[in-house]
């Protein structure tokens, strides 16, 4: 908007704290007139991309997995720029935006809660100094996340002997393995397999994986699980 050079203060002082907040703003405005540009592009790239999925010869249409990853990169562009919005104005006040419509899905009353309680530490009140009683309080919901974990899964066979005779010793025979001789068990050798076919994560992806959690598992070693699991698949 134009400047009323009329209304200008006389006062120097004045008059660089005012030219002062106006760069500040107008850095904040250009900032996110380069992150609006930035998403045009991205829809413009998306639209064409779009347009050759739906118009484009058989050699020239896109795959759906990488459609797919293409809405991905936008949403996560989007987000990062409505959170950069959210965070604040040049001026350092925060800024009121819209947020989009989104469907976040429902949370199944099968899934296990952990309660958190954020209390107060002091409940007194701040006018009387009097003791403070709850009248009520606000619950909010969050869709946590356990990282899956690793145990070892240790099998103890009793070994007994008689007490009146010489006889051998006896013990309950061993629960058989998916793999002879090897340490993974069902559950481990059914995840290694569903990762593999179902969520399309090579084996030595998942190496990298188990590393990060302290196992050491070669990928030539997944691969043998692999190879064995599906002798015994095969009758299925």
């Amino acid at each position: 908007m134009p400047i009323d050079l009329a209304a200008l203060p006389d006062d120097p002082g004045i008059l660089r704290d005012l030219v002062s907040h106006a760069e500040h703003e107008n850095a904040g405005l250009r900032s996110v007139n380069d992150d609006l540009r930035a998403e045009i592009d991205k829809l413009h790239l998306l639209i064409a991309k779009l347009q050759r999925h739906r118009f484009g010869q058989r050699s020239e249409q896109m795959d759906p997995d990488q459609l797919a990853l293409a809405l991905e990169d936008l949403e996560q562009a989007e987000a990062a720029g409505d959170e950069s919005a959210q965070a604040g104005t040049a001026d350092g006040q925060t800024r009121e935006r819209k947020r989009r419509q989104r469907n976040l899905g429902a949370l199944p009353d099968s899934l296990p809660q952990v309660e958190v309680v954020v209390d107060l530490e002091e409940k007194q009140c701040a006018c009387c100094g009097g003791a403070l009683h709850q009248v009520g309080e606000t619950v909010s919901r969050m869709l946590d996340f356990v990282p899956a974990s690793f145990r070892v899964k240790v099998i103890r066979r009793p070994r007994y002997a008689c007490a009146s005779c010489d006889g051998p010793p006896v013990q309950a025979p061993a629960p058989p393995r998916p793999i002879d001789g090897g340490m993974a068990s069902e559950a481990l050798v059914a995840h290694v397999l569903v990762s593999k076919f179902a969520d399309h994560l090579p084996l030595y992806r998942q190496a990298q994986i188990y590393e990060r959690h302290g196992i050491r598992l070669d990928r030539s070693t997944l691969g043998d699980w692999v190879g064995r699991a599906f002798w015994w698949l095969r009758p299925l």
